[in-house]
């Protein structure tokens, strides 16, 4: 109650922000007069004179009114469209490390440019990423013109880009791209072996397109860069021959519930688990397939690789549902976005999960992959000195942009009022019920020429809706995972009267539902128009525009709840654009899967107590909030296991930060000269001390094996012995000392049969490869532990400190062993092994534009094929 008195009279916090960004939105209002007065080349001029004001110690807040200003006129007379007050209001907020909510047809697109140019004038450069290429080309292209009028360059970052083109990107003021190759390029950056293979510069400043899809929604899935591993289909194929004599329960067995199933499913967790019978069933199977000996348990160690194939499999073939989860199409699994419903071609689900839905769907099944570097977007984007983003739904994840980014939520205000009426959820008892009901309004709107938006979550739902109207010969357009191709096409004309659309998901489409149908994709499709056909085609669609209006405008039906409200409430967003008028409805059953696993039984007694008989709907809000509060519980179960994500990796992270921190160091080195040195130096010192711990009289047996390891491993014939008859009195420290001093001479007699600039590219060359070959192994280590670090639990260990202890303990593991591989292969190198290595900084590795066969042996002289090699990335 006094939080709500004490708003009253003060105001909430976004409103207080607001009101005193308000203040420079005047003063930029306060500069248009005198700039339309000034030319185009004075207006152009305004880009030097920022720039040298910059340089000469001002901040970018100071020269943000002007230059706000100078975008805003700019576009007047590049694209005759005026930035609103309240876009102004959005560029000042995205400028401020914050995410702006702007709904949807508020432009943000044009909003962007504002922050994109302020910053660009630094020179380090501006991201703006989107969620897919489509996107990202189609507004590169679209403000290009502003940015290019103003003295700016624009590049665009795709991915099957070639590397000159990337870095001719990279080095723009502005470069538009994917989430996905903007991390993906950082990581190959990492795996590069000279700077001139690089194509990003510094992370300077990234502008994020729909934010809570890229920063939320796609954070549960790390990026990877991956290698081939050894081959596993078979076992695969074995495994998938298994599920179908197993019998699945409703649930695991416990104290007063004893199944008599093989295994039973958490659909929540999107797990599996196994009965006893189910165990018991399961290894009688593998020993009559010889997959396993007599006696073994399922979870003995030598049979862990079984467990995990099995458990792999029956998620296969319950939880993963094809046309919902993915598609099959041209013999390969192609993931679909459950928040989206795009397909992801080239993503693939790990621990084996991809290759048991191919054995389920019996295609060819790809190898397993090997990690060789992995990032999530959580931490790729705290990378950047500076981050902000919009989006048309932000608010209900403020708290996790909040604590995961530091980014602060600010709600921008419409430019005209929102007239969209939403009405309330219609809950029927059975799906048939609920279908009935969608299809009746869809034909009420067709009868009063209204064009209608239906949003499904899953392409088998949106087929299910599409064949009962084709049975009802209703002309529909479907948009979905299946057909991207048309997707631009189909939004353009979905504003039109009578057009049905039905949807996947509107999440990131990018492109706004105009009512009367997109006057400019309609003028694009006809070619050598004369002002008499464009004046036709205007007045047409005025009139269509001006019926959609008049009957309501938009109607929204949403075939059930998402998991996530943000998710509905971008769909009902697609109605009501710039004061629109548009309705929305949701229309859900007992049988959807966030009511029947999150929400059923007090929603089903209410029913019962209401008495709601068939094709009956109930309206209340009790059911709204149960509905809700379902929503809220698996938001923040996701959000759990976003978070449990970020806390494991950032302990990765801070190893990641290491490497990469020295790698980047080796490879900008003129030469690492110094470094070996010392790495020999420590190398030596800890070997002498292993054997000799104490004084070299009482460790005098050890002597003889002291020499025989120098010998073997770093192939230096050393006289310990002679020495120590020589000088009985030699002390530990002198015979270090002794020992360093003659692997330097013998290493300085290699370098002057190698030579001396052939030594620095060799010394470069095998830091790097023994670097990345010891960190790939070290990813697959930490992988394998925190797979298993949760048993720790039972043990009353926290996990998470169990995790950052041994993960620690093996980083530090790592580095020792990367010390002693360097100096053991530097020491036995010679002339006829070094030339090998000569060409490798000579010739080109990178690998985005190469002509070389990937079958082919690799240029470094290593033996292994080149896609084994330095063409594994």
């Amino acid at each position: 109650m006094l939080i709500k008195f004490f708003t009253k009279i003060f105001g909430n916090r976004n409103n207080r922000i607001l009101k005193k960004l308000k203040k420079i939105v005047y003063s930029i209002n306060e500069l248009e007069k005198n700039f339309e007065k000034l030319s185009d080349k004075k207006l152009k001029e305004h880009t030097k004179l920022f720039r040298l004001r910059l340089n000469q110690g001002e901040t970018i807040d100071d020269i943000l009114p002007e230059a706000f200003a100078t975008v805003r006129e700019a576009s007047k007379r590049v694209f005759n469209m005026r930035h609103f007050d309240v876009q102004i209001l959005g560029g000042i907020v995205l400028n401020k490390r914050c995410v702006a909510e702007m709904r949807t047809g508020e432009g943000k697109t044009l909003t962007s440019t504002l922050p994109a140019y302020l910053n660009a004038l630094s020179g380090k450069g501006v991201h703006i990423v989107t969620m897919n290429d489509y996107l990202a080309r189609r507004d590169a292209e679209k403000n290009t013109p502003l940015f290019q009028f103003l003295g700016l360059k624009v590049g665009l970052n795709l991915s099957e880009m070639s590397f000159f083109s990337k870095r001719e990107a990279y080095l723009s003021d502005i470069t538009y791209g994917t989430n996905n190759e903007y991390g993906f390029d950082y990581l190959r950056d990492n795996m590069i072996f000279s700077p001139e293979e690089r194509v990003q510069r510094e992370l300077n400043y990234a502008l994020v397109d729909e934010v809570d899809s890229i920063l939320i929604d796609e954070a549960r899935t790390p990026l990877i860069i991956s290698g081939p591993s050894e081959d596993s289909s078979e076992l695969y194929k074995e495994i998938n021959a298994i599920v179908p004599f197993l019998i699945s329960q409703q649930k695991e067995d416990s104290d007063i519930f004893r199944g008599t199933g093989h295994f039973s499913i958490d659909e929540k967790a999107k797990q599996v688990h196994l009965t006893e019978r189910g165990l018991i069933e399961i290894e009688k199977i593998l020993f009559d397939k010889k997959l396993m000996n007599a006696g073994e348990s399922l979870y003995s160690s030598n049979n862990i690789i079984l467990m995990h194939h099995v458990l792999s499999a029956l998620r296969a073939h319950t939880l993963f549902v094809r046309d919902v989860d993915y598609l099959v199409k041209d013999n390969n699994v192609i993931i679909v976005d459950e928040h989206t419903g795009r397909s992801m071609p080239g993503r693939r689900w790990s621990d084996g999960l991809h290759q048991a839905i191919e054995a389920k769907e019996n295609v060819p099944i790809k190898n397993e992959n090997q990690t060789l570097a992995s990032i999530t977007f959580q931490n790729y984007f705290r990378l950047y000195k500076k981050i902000s983003g919009m989006t048309g739904t932000a608010l209900t994840e403020s708290f996790e942009f909040s604590l995961i980014y530091n980014l602060e939520t600010i709600v921008i205000p419409t430019n005209k009022p929102m007239i969209r009426k939403d009405m309330s959820d219609l809950v029927y008892i059975t799906q048939e019920e609920k279908i009935n009901a969608i299809i009746n309004d869809i034909q009420a709107c067709i009868k009063l020429n209204r064009p209608v938006l239906v949003g499904t979550v899953s392409i088998e739902k949106s087929e299910i809706i599409s064949q009962v109207l084709t049975r009802l010969n209703i002309n529909h357009s479907v948009l979905n995972a299946k057909f991207h191709a048309k997707e631009a096409e189909i939004i353009a004309q979905a504003g039109k009267p009578k057009a049905i659309t039905i949807a996947t998901n509107m999440a990131g489409r990018g492109t706004d539902i105009v009512l009367g149908g997109n006057l400019e994709v309609e003028l694009n499709r006809h070619s050598n128009l004369n002002l008499e056909d464009i004046e036709k085609i205007k007045k047409k669609w005025q009139k269509e525009h001006d019926l959609v209006v008049s009957v309501g405008g938009l109607h929204i039906i949403g075939t059930e709840r998402h998991e996530s409200r943000r998710i509905d409430n971008q769909l009902i967003g697609r109605s009501g654009r710039q004061g629109d008028s548009g309705s929305s409805r949701f229309y859900l059953s007992m049988e959807d899967p966030l009511m029947r696993i999150f929400a059923s039984e007090k929603i089903v007694q209410m029913m019962r107590k209401l008495g709601v008989s068939l094709n009956e709907a109930i309206e209340h809000p009790w059911v709204t909030k149960a509905i809700e509060n379902a929503q809220k519980k698996v938001e923040n179960r996701n959000f759990d296991i976003r978070k449990q994500l970020l806390e494991y990796d950032d302990i990765v992270n801070e190893q990641r930060r290491t490497i990469y921190f020295q790698r980047n160091k080796i490879i900008d080195a003129k030469d690492i000269k110094i470094i070996i040195n010392d790495i020999f130096k420590d190398v030596l010192t800890k070997i002498v001390l292993i054997y000799i711990p104490h004084s070299i009289k009482q460790d005098q047996s050890n002597i003889s094996n002291l020499e025989k390891k120098i010998n073997i491993d770093f192939h230096l014939n050393i006289p310990i012995t002679y020495w120590l008859k020589v000088q009985p009195s030699l002390k530990n420290k002198d015979l270090i000392k002794k020992i360093i001093n003659f692997s330097n001479m013998n290493y300085q007699n290699k370098e002057k049969l190698i030579g001396v600039n052939n030594m620095r590219k060799i010394e470069k060359s095998i830091m790097l490869q023994t670097l990345d070959s010891l960190w790939k192994e070290h990813l697959s280590s930490i992988e394998y532990l925190r797979q298993g670090i949760h048993l720790r639990g039972y043990a009353q260990k926290d996990p998470k400190q169990e995790y950052k202890r041994e993960s620690f303990n093996m980083f530090s593991d790592m580095l020792e062993l990367l010390k002693y591989e360097v100096v053991s292969f530097l020491s036995k190198i010679n002339l006829s092994y070094s030339k090998k290595y000569m060409d490798l900084n000579t010739i080109s590795i990178v690998h985005s534009h190469n002509n070389i066969n990937r079958n082919a042996l690799c240029v470094c002289g290593s033996g292994k094929k080149y896609k084994y090699c330095h063409g594994s990335f």
